[in-house]
């Protein structure tokens, strides 16, 4: 089909979604980007947050990803995160609880490394948090 992309998201454990879409959105590492079928080539970081595929049939995926890398071909999109979850599988109790231990382990941090880690985690928590939220706000 000339007007949609392929779009395949991959966690280190999964195949999170693989199928055609008609566009995609996710947060860059400059900025949210949007991407339609036939869109120019592009490999780039991205940051914690929320992928959103608008599907052939018209439905709509969502999916929490933890950053990664995005690579964009002119027929494919290729999302690769070390974590993805789907929209459906977000757990508001156990974000908040990680969250909480995340500003736990920062207030505990006690060096340059553990105080990066720290706050890296927070940035992913937070992250998912506001993409629970906004998926919550779309059913």
């Amino acid at each position: 089909m000339a007007n949609t992309i392929h779009v395949d998201v991959v966690s280190a454990e999964a195949s999170i979604f693989s199928g055609e879409a008609r566009f995609v959105a996710l947060p860059g590492e400059t900025g949210e980007l949007g991407i339609y079928p036939r869109h120019t080539p592009l490999i780039t970081r991205i940051r914690p947050g929320a992928v959103r595929i608008e599907m052939a049939d018209g439905g709509e995926e969502f999916v929490f990803v933890a950053g990664g890398i995005l690579e964009v071909q002119p027929n494919a999109v290729t999302v690769l995160s070390d974590t993805a979850i789907r929209g459906k599988d977000l757990d508001d109790e156990k974000a908040n609880q990680a969250k909480a231990a995340a500003e736990e382990a920062l207030k505990n941090a006690k060096t340059d490394i553990d105080i990066a880690m720290a706050q890296s985690e927070l940035l992913v928590m937070a992250a998912q948090i506001a993409a629970l939220r906004k998926y919550r706000q779309k059913k």
